[in-house]
């Protein structure tokens, strides 16, 4: 998946922020406002690229529109076929 192992030391700054090195971000693909996953295991911190999928939760109303316009759109489809 990458081409060649890269090591750098990072600083940690008061917010307790890291900052990658360019030519790391680049070589894994992550670009400004990129998600990066933060594993903690028995030989440290596992840091790698993190997708994220926007999703919407439905209200019951929402749910209700959804089940209205499929009832009408049911409707068009039964007329058409006569």
């Amino acid at each position: 998946m990458y081409s060649l192992p890269m090591n750098a030391i990072l600083e940690l700054n008061s917010r307790g922020t890291l900052t990658l090195p360019k030519a790391m971000r680049h070589l894994l693909g992550i670009d400004h406002g990129g998600r990066i996953i933060a594993e903690t295991s028995e030989k440290g911190i596992l840091l790698r690229p993190g997708v994220a999928f926007p999703i919407e939760l439905y209200t019951d109303a929402r749910v209700a529109e959804f089940d209205a316009e499929e009832a009408e759109l049911r409707k068009h489809l039964k007329r058409r076929s006569k």
